[in-house]
């Protein structure tokens, strides 16, 4: 059977939860202006699930309106009830790289004790590249969450701000390799003397990896 706009259609009005989620997959099969279409009302589903998987395909299909998507994700971000949904929409305003949602990640951000909803949102300013992330990124490496000092990290290095040198230093002893693995990248980024410093350290580290990552930026 193939698959068509009123196919589709039919499974995402279904009564049935299976049935919509059937319609989401379905959904990659169309253009994405029809796909855009269809997929509105579905992101307000009664369905924890099924909004997720709405919101998992705006990255792809917002490209036909961004604006109407800033505001479909808007309404997500800051009013849905579940915590991996509004992350959802965070992670989509990043990908679309919808600079003019950025009053909204940082209320969502300041308003939210979730850890998981202010991991999206730092790592959306990172993928965003907008400056005016500074500050929350300051503020989640001040955490005491390792997977948001870590975002945060990533985050920096991706802003290009050197004034986040001076934060990350504290971090090149971490016990966490992984997390000095993201230092090294984000202070390859970053550049300068003492961004060069830590990274001599670095590269002696004891995770072949991390050192790898660090040698690339000291020349070693």
């Amino acid at each position: 059977m193939s698959i068509t706009p009123e196919s589709v259609q039919a499974l995402l009005s279904s009564e049935d939860y299976g049935d919509r989620i059937s319609g989401l997959n379905q959904l990659r099969h169309l253009d994405n202006a029809t796909g855009f279409e269809l997929i509105q009302p579905v992101l307000a589903d009664p369905q924890a699930r099924v909004r997720y998987a709405a919101v998992s395909q705006m990255d792809r299909l917002g490209v036909v309106d961004p604006e109407k998507t800033l505001g479909l994700l808007r309404e997500v971000l800051l009013h849905d009830s579940e915590v991996d949904v509004q992350s959802a929409a965070a992670d989509a305003i990043a990908a679309l790289k919808l600079t003019a949602g950025f009053a909204d990640l940082k209320a969502a951000y300041e308003g939210s004790s979730e850890w998981l909803l202010q991991f999206s949102i730092v790592a959306a300013l990172g993928e965003m590249g907008d400056p005016r992330g500074f500050e929350i990124l300051a503020d989640a490496i001040a955490s005491d969450n390792n997977l948001l000092q870590t975002a945060a990290i990533s985050a920096f290095g991706e802003l290009g701000d050197p004034r986040a040198v001076d934060l990350l230093l504290p971090f090149q002893d971490n016990e966490d390799w992984q997390l000095r693995y993201r230092l090294a990248q984000a202070l390859n980024r970053l550049g300068g003397e003492a961004a060069q410093a830590v990274l001599t350290q670095l590269a002696t580290d004891s995770v072949e990896i991390v050192a790898e990552e660090a040698k690339t930026g000291h020349g070693a």
